[in-house]
């Protein structure tokens, strides 16, 4: 399929989806397909909002060395296999709480003041974290944490996207995905450096308080940030629109036609929204308390509910395959496989987050969202059973607090296990690291931030799941039995992709959400 040349079908009896006739939709301006490369505008835009997902990377990250280092330095007790659970899973937890307000926030006051708040989070989190003599303070500050990383992992993908040329729009939302990564290999270079060479008592400390930096950093920045054309039509900023479309598609010839095209088709989508909501019933939403009717929309109209199962669909896998299970507990992976230096070996592994999510970067926009997805999650099945069958030669003990003693055997089974899990990784970077993150071009406007704050609080709720009850599964299951079951989440997975995730690759946002009115799904 063509899925660039495709029009969206119009449902028998389904009013309230599309209400423009063939002869209205084809002389309304389309936004335009422009190759051009995206401006230097836009490239620092993406940087600068990208600190949220270097933060969000590094903030994953440095609980795996930290989680090794803490030693008695909490509470005056070594750290039990709950205590690290409800550490780790706390961040997920709030995460999971602040997504959907955030998402309504985003509504009423703009994109960018939700960037705002979650630096605010951040730097908050990261001083109580580094001050804290308890164990449940520490949860208290990963749980403020959790908060600010819930907010920017919706509005950071939602800001860039509804910024971005629809040409470049998936490289752009990788960026930031980069940022994750790149946030993720600096938390193991300072774990590596501080657990080495730092103090016992106090190196952990500096671990987690240094996140409040680049924190403060964005939140200096965020305030020369523009708002969103998009969330500036809706809100009736026109003119304010405009101006931020010109300063997108930049300076050529064919700007001044571009900017209008484009502010047309927005324009468009919001009066259609508005009509549709008018002869289905709905109020326009309002206010702290106007959540009700995006959410109405959201659930009542096919193509809403659709675009929602896919994203949900795609968060909720991203989590549960249990990628972040290596972010979490990784350096505590290596000490049980007796690596002498496991917070170098995490290293290793987030490098391959890294490199591969550059490759991701390169590809995403040309090979297309599903082809990318449907080509990584077998290999990605692959590097879990090859973990489980390593993990059968390696005896390991029962606490998690110490390393395994291996013999040679069990050393060359602990290299297999590194190399599977590398291999899993590469794969995750590749696909489903990065594509549930442009969840925002499935959503119509009306509901964009409701749908998107509601996939990310997925995203969390799967991620609190996997890090409160991976320590568990391995006590119960074993490790062999724990990694064969993500090896079955991803199949499965595999098989939902294939039948219902369309490609948008290259469509405008607009049209991206057309798709979803076909009776297929988008798909062909």
């Amino acid at each position: 399929m063509d899925s660039q040349q495709q029009e969206p079908l119009i449902p028998h009896g389904d009013r309230d989806v599309h209400l423009r006739s063939e002869d209205e939709r084809s002389a309304a301006p389309r936004a335009p397909k422009s190759s051009a490369a995206p401006s230097l505008f836009v490239y620092l835009l993406t940087l600068s909002a990208g600190i949220s997902g270097l933060l969000f990377g590094y903030d994953t990250g440095v609980i795996s060395a930290t989680l090794v280092s803490i030693d008695s330095s909490l509470s005056d007790r070594p750290l039990t296999s709950l205590d690290k659970s409800i550490i780790t899973s706390s961040t997920a937890l709030f995460a999971l709480l602040i997504s959907p307000f955030s998402s309504h926030i985003a509504d009423v006051f703009g994109r960018k003041r939700v960037i705002l708040l979650a630096d605010g989070l951040f730097v908050a989190g990261a001083v109580l974290q580094a001050c804290g003599a308890t164990v449940w303070v520490m949860v208290a500050g990963r749980a403020i944490v959790g908060a600010a990383v819930g907010a920017a992992s919706f509005v950071i993908p939602l800001y860039i996207a509804e910024l971005a040329p629809a040409a470049y729009r998936g490289r752009l939302v990788t960026v930031n995905i980069l940022f994750i990564t790149l946030g993720q290999v600096i938390a193991y270079i300072v774990g590596f450096v501080f657990a080495e060479y730092g103090s016992r008592k106090t190196g952990w400390r500096w671990m987690v308080g240094l996140g409040a930096l680049p924190a403060a950093v964005q939140s200096v920045l965020v305030l020369f940030m523009p708002e969103t054309p998009r969330w500036l039509v809706k809100s009736g900023y026109r003119d304010q629109a405009r101006k931020v479309i010109r300063s997108v598609a930049g300076g050529d010839a064919d700007a001044a036609k571009e900017v209008e095209a484009t502010l047309k088709s927005i324009e468009i989508e919001v009066r259609e929204e508005e009509e549709t909501r008018r002869l289905s019933g709905r109020r326009q939403a309002g206010g702290l308390l106007g959540w009700v009717g995006p959410l109405e929309e959201l659930f009542t109209v096919k193509r809403n509910r659709r675009a929602l199962a896919i994203a949900c669909l795609l968060q909720g896998l991203q989590q549960l395959c249990g990628f972040n299970c290596l972010m979490y507990y990784s350096s505590t992976i290596f000490t049980l496989l007796g690596f002498s230096i496991p917070t170098l070996t995490s290293l290793v592994v987030a490098i391959t987050n890294f490199v591969f999510t550059v490759a991701a970067l390169l590809l995403v926009d040309t090979i297309g969202r599903r082809r990318i997805l449907l080509y990584s999650i077998p290999f990605m099945v692959v590097g879990l059973l090859l973990s489980a069958y390593g993990f059968e030669f390696v005896k390991l003990p029962t606490d998690y607090n110490g390393a395994a003693q291996t013999a040679p055997s069990e050393q060359h089974a602990a290299l297999i296990i590194l190399f599977s899990i590398m291999l899993y990784v590469a794969a995750y970077a590749l696909g489903l690291g990065n594509v549930p993150w442009m969840q925002s071009e499935l959503f119509s406007l009306s509901v964009r931030s409701t749908g998107s704050g509601i996939a990310t609080a997925t995203n969390w709720g799967a991620n609190f799941v996997v890090g409160l009850t991976f320590l568990p599964l391995m006590d119960v299951l074993t490790p062999p039995w724990t990694f064969a079951l993500y090896a079955l989440v991803c199949t499965v997975g595999y098989g939902l992709v294939w039948r219902c995730y369309p490609e948008t690759t290259g469509l405008s946002l607009e049209e991206a959400a057309s798709l979803l009115e076909d009776e297929r799904w988008g798909v062909h």
